[in-house]
């Protein structure tokens, strides 16, 4: 996963100055930003995503320029085929599971309310076991079951890259811990380039490849992650 990024964006309010300023560079397959809440993190992410226009600086993606404030380059998030994890999943709750998924397709947006099938939902349901819930609405399924969802919604697509934020903070623990190996074993499987941002030190064991350390809007390169070796279970 060729990804640069180095931008810088300053928000003001009565309340609070506070500047995202971070630089990195990731060549594996699985990238942790690792911090704080407030660090910047998420920031950092919708940077990355087209979702927030930094102020100034670049981000490129497998030699692909998607924000270059220099040359007035900003992609547009379609464009850019990323697909985002909100914390929350943001799934569509008059939606149903297949319906959900759909809408992860770049082309022709599914009718929410169309009856018929799609080979590719078809084949995310069948992939994440999904398929026995696929009538379901978000308030019927469990949080497990929302975070697959809200995964097959993003994979659907084909992404270049796969956005989590704090993909595993809303469940309990055990869960946690189940969908960390889903999610690993998925990836693995997929072979598609991921960065995950988090907290837990727990999430850097098990994906962490590469760790950057935000703090305070910026790179902690004088204080590496010295928490859990990559954990192989």
């Amino acid at each position: 996963m060729p990804l640069d990024v180095t931008i810088r964006k300053t928000f003001e309010t009565a309340e609070r100055h506070f500047t995202l300023d971070v630089s990195f560079s990731a060549n594996t397959q699985r990238l942790v930003l690792f911090g704080p809440s407030g660090a910047g993190k998420s920031l950092t992410l919708q940077a990355i995503a087209g979702l927030l226009r930094p102020d100034e600086g670049s981000i490129t993606l497998h030699g692909a320029t998607l924000f270059d404030s220099a040359r007035g380059v900003d992609q547009k998030p379609q464009a850019r085929q990323i697909a985002y994890l909100f914390q929350d999943y943001a799934l569509f709750p008059h939606l149903n599971v297949r319906q959900n998924i759909g809408f992860g397709l770049h082309q022709g947006w599914l009718n929410p309310r169309a009856r018929g099938s799609h080979p590719q939902v078809d084949y995310w349901l069948e992939a994440l076991e999904l398929k026995s819930v696929a009538g379901h609405h978000p308030v019927q399924l469990s949080g497990g079951q929302k975070q697959r969802v809200a995964l097959a919604r993003a994979l659907v697509s084909q992404p270049r890259l796969l956005l989590l934020d704090e993909p595993f903070s809303a469940l309990d623990i055990a869960l946690r811990q189940r969908m960390r190996r889903e999610l690993s074993d998925l990836q693995t499987r997929l072979d598609i380039p991921m960065v995950l941002i988090t907290h837990d030190p727990d999430d850097v064991a098990a994906f962490g490849d590469q760790v950057v350390q935000v703090s305070d809007g910026r790179v902690r390169e004088d204080h590496p992650f010295a928490g859990y070796a990559r954990s192989e279970s």
